[in-house]
Formats: C-alpha cells, structure tokens, sequence
C-alpha cells in the first residue's frame, strides 16, 4: 500500500475509500438538483408520449460502463512534441487514483485497462490499490510496438512477424507474461495490437509476415485460461506507413476465425480510413459472432484519438444503433467490452475521460430510444425518408437529464466537470507530484 499519501480526500475529512470529498459532490449536487429534477420530469412527458419509460432508460444507463484506459490519464503527445501536463500521474498507483476519481464523478468507468510493461508492478499491490476504490480490472494490454528498457531484442522491424524467430519468441513471451499477470488481477481478455508493418514497397514479404503473425498467435491463443478472451485489433497505418500486417477487419475476422472461439475482433474507432462506414462493420462482426468490443475515441484526419463524440456524435450514435439492435435481438454471444483509447494533448485528461464517459453513455441512451418496430416497418417498405428520420428522432432527444439523473441516483455528480473542479483536485496532485519536463520529436 502506498499509505496516508494514496488517501487524498479533498474539501472534508471524510474517511472514506474516496478521492473527492462526498461532502464536495453532495454540495455540487444539491445546488443542481431541483433543475435536474424539472428537466427529468419534463423530459419524462415527452418520452412517456413516444411510448417510452423515462426510468426504464435510466435504469439501463445505470448498469453501463466503461473501462478507462491507465494511460490516458497522463497527457499525450504527437510526432513533433509533448507538452507535459500539471501533476501527471507519476506510476501506475497514481494513475489509478486519477481513474478512482473518474469513477467516483461518474459511476460510469468501474474498471482499468492496464498496459504492460508501461503500468508493471506487483500483480498483487495493483489489485490491493484498485480494490481500495472498488475498481476492477479490463482487459490486458500488451506491447510489442515500442521497445522496454533492457529489452534484448528490439521491434523497431516487428514483432509476432519479425524474420527473426527471437524477436518473435520474445514477443509471445511478453504476451503469456500479460495473460499471467492478468490472472492475479481478475483480468478475462488480452487485447493484442501490433505495429508491424513496412514503410517500403518490397520492404517485406506480406504472405509470410501474415503467416509468421498466426503463427506466433496461435501460441498466445494457446496460453488464454478457458474463461478469457483474445480481442485482436487491426489499424490501417501507424507506425507502419506502406503496408500494416493487421490492416482491416476483414484480415482481423481471419485471425479470429482461424485462432478459435476464444478470438475475437476489437474496433477502434480511429483505425480506419476517412469515411468508412464503420457501424457496418460493427454489424458484420455482431453477425459472424467476432464482435468483441471498443476502443472509443474519435478523429478528424486519422488516428486522431480525440475525445469521444467530440467530432463526429452521430456516427458514435449509429454504432451504438447497431449495438442495441443486436442487445434486444438477443443475438448469440453478444458480449461486447467498451473502453476508451484517446490522448489528450490540450485538456485536463480526467475532465477528457469524464466526458467522454459520459457522451459513450449518451450515445447508449438514444440508441434505446429508438422505435425499432417503426424503424422495420419503414425499411421493409423501403421509405428511405421516414426509416433516418426515425434515428434522428431518437438522436435529437437531449437525454442529459436521464444521465444525470442515473449518476445522482448511484453515487455520482449531476455535473461531473464541474464537481471535479469544485474540489481542486487538479490543483492538489500539482504540488504534489514533480513537474515533468517536456519533449520535443525532432521533427521540423
């Protein structure tokens, strides 16, 4: 344990396993009650007309959750520098005090998704500092992009796919040592995402990289305990510029068909070209059984890993259209897992994740509004017209009262940001955590 320095309680002298003080979010959320509860109600009228139960809505966002990331809490960067933040996490214990309070605003992230070796620590003590917040543990992370300290073998060309038969023992080492440590956390699936690839036509042999790939996964399937799940994740570019060697889904479905039922599809939502239709793809994958969950973030340009729902929310939305189709069909395996990916270059990373919580809830929220038995009726009569006008319906209807409403109810803050801000916590890990000096990437 790290001591009395892990028990930050702001604003009170609460003895509770709370970062914030209750006595901090009780005070936020008295001042915003009587509006919230006007708003609901109001809300509530309006839906009730549609045929719709307001606390049925709000009972389903209650139950829906999202995994935070441990390395989104500290600022991100890009290719040409890094402008650091004020009290950056310091190690894997104080990125989870940052994800307590997430939870603790939200009610809406109630677990972690470790990457290794970025977050190593004893298996043991991780599970002690989580549980103290009553977090758990996501899905592992493993990586083979980027070179560890004192690591033998470099994956500057490669990892599962390297020529080199070391460098590929080496990264299927890494990746059983994930799963191993997974297992003492209560972890039950290791996401796998390479950056293999070549930046040169020629540079390398695509049909043996590919074999060379399952190859070494298929020995990383073998080590997964009967009860977890393998999510494989494909990216069009980055860092490989020519060719990538898990560069769609269609390559990725492959890897799930051929690794075995454990195997699974991950969809992150800036791994894909400009305009994709990337809820069709989640449709496809619901419909083969592969769909295995998110990383949610959203994009401009490319792999922008921007906050979720901060450019494009519609398409957010009709992702989570198909997730719920596929959730009131009863569809055969449906179990996907959510979590967030982003960097935030600009913004407090806590306040970044908060939201975007938040807008992955919202997304959820309209999508359950949606009238599916009008929306079968028009595209079975192929009115064009009145089957989008049914999603915009539903996306148009302002639920932020049925989210705040659910945070209310479970513990959380009607305005997270605000109560966030409220309690100084941004300012309190600033002195004490050292200021991290920045960096530049040399390019010009």
């Amino acid at each position: 344990m790290r001591g009395s320095a892990g028990r930050r309680i702001l604003g009170g002298n609460a003895v509770s396993e709370t970062i914030i003080s209750t006595d901090v979010v009780e005070k936020s959320n008295a001042a915003r009650k009587p509006d919230l509860e006007r708003d609901y109600a109001s809300l509530g009228e309006r839906l009730d007309r549609r045929g719709i139960a307001i606390d049925a809505i709000r009972d389903k966002v209650e139950k829906f959750g999202v995994a935070i990331p441990s390395w989104g809490v500290g600022t991100g960067g890009t290719r040409f520098a890094r402008f650091p933040g004020a009290g950056e996490p310091r190690d894997i214990f104080d990125k989870i005090e940052d994800c307590a309070v997430i939870s603790q605003l939200t009610q809406a992230t109630p677990t972690v998704s470790l990457h290794i070796p970025w977050d190593k620590a004893d298996a043991n003590r991780l599970k002690q500092a989580a549980s103290r917040f009553g977090l758990g543990f996501d899905a592992m992370n493993s990586n083979t992009f980027s070179d560890a300290k004192d690591q033998k073998l470099s994956y500057k060309f490669g990892s599962l796919s390297h020529a080199d038969a070391g460098t590929r023992r080496q990264a299927v080492e890494h990746n059983l040592e994930c799963i191993e440590i997974g297992r003492t956390l209560g972890s039950k699936a290791l996401t796998v995402w390479i950056g293999d690839g070549s930046n040169f036509p020629g540079q390398v042999n695509f049909a043996k990289a590919f074999e060379r790939y399952l190859d070494a996964m298929r020995e990383i399937y073998a080590g997964l305990p009967d009860d977890w799940r393998l999510f494989t994740e494909h990216k069009m570019y980055e860092p490989a510029f020519y060719s990538t060697v898990v560069q769609d889904w269609g390559t990725n479905y492959i890897i799930a068909k051929e690794l075995g039922d454990k195997a699974f599809c991950l969809v992150d939502l800036g791994h894909h070209a400009p305009n994709v239709n990337i809820e069709m793809i989640v449709s496809r994958l619901i419909q083969f059984g592969k769909l295995g969950g998110f990383h949610f973030n959203d994009s401009k340009y490319g792999d922008d890993d921007l906050d979720a729902g901060s450019i494009d929310p519609y398409r957010l939305f009709l992702v989570f259209n198909e997730l719920v189709d596929a959730e009131l069909a009863g569809a055969k395996g449906f179990d996907p897992a959510h979590m967030l990916d982003q960097s935030h270059n600009v913004t407090d990373p806590i306040e970044s994740l908060m939201l975007s919580a938040v807008e992955v809830q919202r997304a959820y929220a309209q999508a359950l509004l949606v009238d599916r038995k009008a929306l079968d009726g028009f595209q079975e009569e192929n009115d064009a017209l009145m089957a989008t006008q049914t999603l915009k319906s539903a996306y148009r209807t302002d639920v932020e009262p049925i989210l705040a409403m659910a945070r209310l109810r479970i513990g959380g803050a009607i305005d997270p940001v605000a109560a966030y801000r409220e309690a100084g916590y941004r300012a309190k890990v600033a002195a004490e955590r050292p200021t991290v000096a920045g960096g530049g990437g040399g390019i010009v």
